[in-house]
């Protein structure tokens, strides 16, 4: 069953940090969708939890330069 977090992120300052997260998401195994707003510093991420949870999300916008919690 899948699950949704919302993510804050700071360090965002345009649309290339929105892209780069979100490419950064998506590659991570479980990972259904992601939703990055630059307006909110914010990540909806859909994904399953049987697979990886909500603190590597984190860490892997962490590992891409940015902080997350």
């Amino acid at each position: 069953m899948m699950q949704t977090t919302e993510i804050r992120i700071e360090g965002m300052s345009c649309e290339g940090c929105v892209k780069n997260i979100s490419s950064v998401l998506a590659a991570l195994p479980g990972v259904c969708a992601a939703e990055v707003s630059l307006e909110k510093a914010s990540a909806d991420v859909e994904f399953d939890p049987a697979q990886i949870d909500r603190a590597a999300l984190c860490a892997a916008i962490e590992d891409a330069g940015f902080d997350a919690s």
